[in-house]
């Protein structure tokens, strides 16, 4: 098993819908460290959520700040726990950025994370059939998702809680 850098950034990484909020807070309040999320960022910043970006400026806008979000993220000092935006892995230079970070991929199939993207609007829908979007999106990406992972799980069968337990195991955290 490779062995981590405790205190290198963790970027959780996964399609729409995954949970990559909810696992990065768990592990970002278990390691004292700040959390960084995309969506809430880009709106502090914005003023729009991604999926009013997208409408109003076009997916290569909200991508392009998607990815500077990212950029910026994984300089923090202290390093953060960031929940990044899943079109950020098409970005070559962004995967290279990752090389020294612990990349936590969440995943699950298209279904399921269809009818978790559902309940959210903040959330760009591209297509109006959630499940053929994120297919596309799964083909484009998951090549990408896969040459970055350290860690893979699949939130369909696993808590983000549980996921989050493993990962600081694998960290080599021991709670106080």
């Amino acid at each position: 098993m490779r062995s981590f850098d405790a205190s290198a950034p963790i970027v959780v990484v996964g399609l729409m819908g995954s949970g990559k909020t909810s696992v990065s807070r768990l592990l970002a309040d278990a390691l004292g460290r700040r959390m960084r999320d995309s969506d809430p960022d880009m709106r502090e910043r914005y003023g729009a959520s991604a999926a009013e970006m997208a409408e109003k400026e076009g997916p290569e806008v909200l991508h392009d700040r998607e990815a500077e979000h990212l950029r910026e993220a994984l300089r923090d000092e202290p390093p953060s726990v960031i929940a990044a935006a899943a079109s950020t892995v098409e970005r070559a230079d962004i995967r290279a950025l990752l090389e020294p970070a612990v990349v936590i991929w969440l995943d699950a199939a298209d279904e399921v994370l269809a009818e978790r993207m559902s309940s959210g609007s903040h959330r760009p829908h591209f297509e109006s059939d959630l499940r053929a979007m994120l297919a596309k999106q799964r083909a484009r990406r998951g090549p990408f998702f896969e040459e970055i992972a350290d860690m893979t799980f699949d939130v369909a069968t696993m808590r983000p809680e549980q996921i989050a337990r493993q990962v600081l195991n694998a960290l080599g955290y021991e709670p106080a």
